[in-house]
């Protein structure tokens, strides 16, 4: 109702109604430009956009230069603030060699995402060069680009070249507009020749890859750069099951590793075990924007089928497309039929089980993993796999191809070998192996070249702004002002600006702070406002129930974020939580006066009460994953002032500064262990009135501890939104003004 009401109150703004696709495929698909023509004046630009979403990078392997920013930052430019950034370093990516017959674009994106994560690439503009990219198909460069936040560039580019303009034809855009394009972007000299060794290109860096090297892979169990070889995944798994509790550990002592869990589904008895999928999922915007893995996890199931392989009818199997004209696709090439048998039913369209939306498990599976300790696993074709995202009782969980979440769905398990184990048997006795039914790169192109052509993108896209009977039946109220409800507990006035004056308040130092949470390296926004189910117990579900609804009417975190009185509830709510403060993980903490354990909203409330300003401590890459703006207006409610991170990520860091929180980095080489902290003192932050990007400022503590921390306001324009006390702030003052 209130993006209705948004579309009718507000001048140029155009809304694709709920259920047509995710956001990123349906801009590569049907509303990204390349070249804009000037309304007003004839003039002719470049497309460019800046999106609430990381994956807005998506659009780059199209040649459209866009990356992610934070909804708190978005907000303030749409009410006319620039956008501020420092001047970014552009690494070029060297692309050469050809893909193996049997290699996805989605194995060579896991391998560029592990590749540049250990290259360090935060704040960076990636662009991709080489006679390599000349055989990429502009899917293939979507799939690359949209990892982008996973190996943590602001962009990871494209260039225009003929594939880009041809793409442009194909789905069905306007003849004309893609000749004036084409003229546009030789006069200028951008349209690229990938064929050419683009000699003259200056980078700030440069790496390569060699195409041919890249090998059939997922990436987990718990983060998108952990790519494995699909040959080594047996071997990983057995070795992440003992490992101490980590990014590869789950900490299974030796005498459990054997354990099994019985239950009963549908009427049947079944067992699984360490490794046993229970979530295999066709999701997300990475792959599913893609006809060449889509088709091919098709003609996968078609010759599963045939072959008379089955998957287990508990595991929890879906497929998701980011737009409709995938489903046309999969319809006429046929391969639907199969992949229904296998269970991978088309269940809607957007953001599906990448974001916790897969729905809940049966009641007999979660209780056999959860009586058993069970290491069970989720395998998808998205793009996070972060803990406690997909689904509480998926403790692994692994990214990989459509083809290969299909294969792993049919094996049950996730230690296997391909190469030596068979998924089935024939009636022979013979065994079937994954080489008998995976098609080849051949195969996939013919299907594609036949079948995904202009008409789809035409009939799909005619009625994208029509929605559903119930988006034409809704009724949405008029005005330039929003009717807010009292009632509702999913969208209610926001109270940022509670208590504002038109005044300037004053930069005053932190004094007396307490720790609310003492954290290591890689937490993500995930961890600090999860975007999945609200559990039962938690502060949030409270809240809910004390207004009458029931469990099954909580939904999740992400549908909730108009009302702040959940998400607040929910900042830190993730149960994979580490905290060091605790001796196992989950969203609780220690209240330090009293030494009491609690919720982390409870015991930010209990130090609010008495007027203590809270702060954070964390390790390296604080704030990596999504671009989640209540990731920074959750604690900006709960009291917190001040995040001490070794390292940010990009836009976390600016939703922080947006939010009025101050971002302080240790120095090179120290970190709260070097350093001897705790978390358990008391904290002086000394912020005096003329401060300045960048400058190094002291940190006090009540058992004489000091250290010197960077102040992370990169720009004068942080320090500007800082003064105000957020991005917001300064907007409405300024509109005052």
């Amino acid at each position: 109702m209130f993006l209705k009401w948004g579309a009718r109150a507000f001048d140029n703004m155009l809304i694709v109604p709920p259920g047509s696709g995710i956001v990123h495929q349906v801009n590569l698909e049907y509303l990204a430009r390349v070249v804009f023509t000037g309304k007003e004046k004839p003039i002719l630009y470049p497309d460019t956009v800046v999106g609430t979403d990381s994956h807005t990078t998506m659009i780059n392997g199209l040649g459209v230069l866009g990356w992610g920013v934070g909804g708190i930052e978005a907000e303030a430019v749409m009410l006319g603030q620039s956008i501020s950034m420092l001047l970014p370093e552009v690494v070029g990516y060297r692309l050469h060699g050809v893909l193996g017959q049997y290699v996805t674009s989605t194995d060579l994106v896991l391998t560029i995402t592990k590749h540049l994560r250990q290259l360090g690439v935060v704040g960076k503009f990636v662009e991709f060069y080489g006679p390599g990219v000349a055989a990429l198909s502009i899917a293939d460069r979507a799939t690359i680009s949209n990892m982008c936040p996973e190996y943590g560039a602001t962009v990871g580019f494209f260039p225009v070249d003929e594939a880009s303009l041809h793409y442009l034809t194909q789905t069905n855009r306007p003849e004309k507009q893609v000749q004036l394009i084409e003229a546009y972007l030789k006069a200028t000299k951008q349209l690229r020749n990938y064929s050419d060794e683009n000699d003259g290109l200056v980078f700030s860096q440069t790496v390569s890859l060699d195409l041919s090297t890249v090998v059939s892979s997922v990436s987990g169990p718990k983060r998108p750069n952990d790519r494995v070889s699909v040959a080594d995944m047996k071997n990983d798994f057995l070795s992440c099951l003992t490992n101490k509790v980590g990014f590869k550990g789950f900490g299974i002592s030796e005498n459990k590793l054997e354990t099994r869990g019985k239950f009963m589904y549908d009427g049947k008895q079944y067992t699984i075990g360490h490794g046993s999928v229970i979530i295999a999922a066709i999701t997300s915007c990475t792959n599913t924007s893609n006809p060449s893995v889509m088709l091919g996890a098709g003609l996968l199931a078609k010759k599963a089928v045939e072959a008379g392989l089955i998957v287990q009818p508990y595991i929890k199997t879906s497929l998701s497309p980011g737009s409709g004209v995938v489903t046309y696709y999969l319809r006429e090439s046929g391969v639907i039929p199969p992949l229904e048998q296998l269970g991978f039913n088309i269940v809607g369209y957007g953001c599906m089980t990448c974001i916790g939306n897969s729905g809940g498990l049966d009641e007999n599976i979660v209780n056999a993993i959860e009586h058993n300790d069970l290491v069970c696993c989720g395998v998808l074709s998205g793009n996070r796999n972060f803990e406690g995202r997909i689904h509480p009782n998926t403790r692994a969980n692994y990214l990989a191809s459509p083809l290969l979440v299909i294969a792993y769905a049919i094996a049950g398990r996730v230690d296997i070998d391909f190469e030596t184990e068979s998924l089935g048997k024939r009636p022979d006795g013979s065994g079937i192996f994954l080489r008998d039914i995976w098609p080849t790169r051949a195969e996939i192109q013919a299907v594609e070249k036949k079948y995904v052509i202009p008409a789809m993108f035409k009939e799909v896209y005619a009625k994208i702004e029509n929605g559903s009977n119930n988006w034409q039946s809704l009724n949405a109220p008029a005005g330039k002002l929003y009717p807010w409800s009292d009632e509702s507990t999913y969208i209610k006035k926001p109270p940022f600006f509670t208590g504002m004056t038109k005044n300037l308040p004053q930069t005053q130092p932190i004094n007396g702070a307490r720790v609310l949470l003492f954290l290591g390296d890689s937490v993500t926004t995930d961890h600090i406002s999860p975007a999945g189910s609200i559990g039962r117990t938690s502060p949030a579900a409270r809240f809910l129930a004390a207004r009458g609804l029931t469990p099954k009417e909580f939904n999740s975190y992400g549908s909730r974020r108009g009302n702040d009185a959940v998400m607040s509830r929910g900042t830190f709510a993730n149960i994979r939580l580490v905290n060091k403060f605790m001796s196992k993980a989950g969203p609780k903490t220690i209240y330090l006066p009293t030494n009491e354990e609690m919720d982390v909203f409870d015991c930010a409330q209990r130090y609010t009460a008495h007027q203590t300003p809270l702060i954070i401590i964390a390790g390296k890459d604080y704030g990596s994953g999504s671009s989640r703006d209540w990731a920074a207006k959750g604690p900006f409610l709960l009291g917190i002032k001040a995040v001490i991170a070794e390292s940010f990520e990009r836009i976390h860091r600016s939703n922080l500064v947006g939010m009025g929180l101050v971002p302080l980095q240790f120095l090179p080489g120290e970190n709260a262990e070097s350093l001897g902290i705790t978390g358990k003192e008391v904290y002086n932050i000394n912020l005096p009135n003329d401060i300045k990007p960048g400058q190094q400022i002291q940190v006090t503590t009540d058992i004489g501890k000091n250290f010197e921390v960077i102040l992370r306001f990169d720009t004068e324009v942080d320090l500007l939104f800082y003064r105000h006390g957020g991005i917001l702030n300064y907007m409405i003052r300024k509109m005052i003004d």
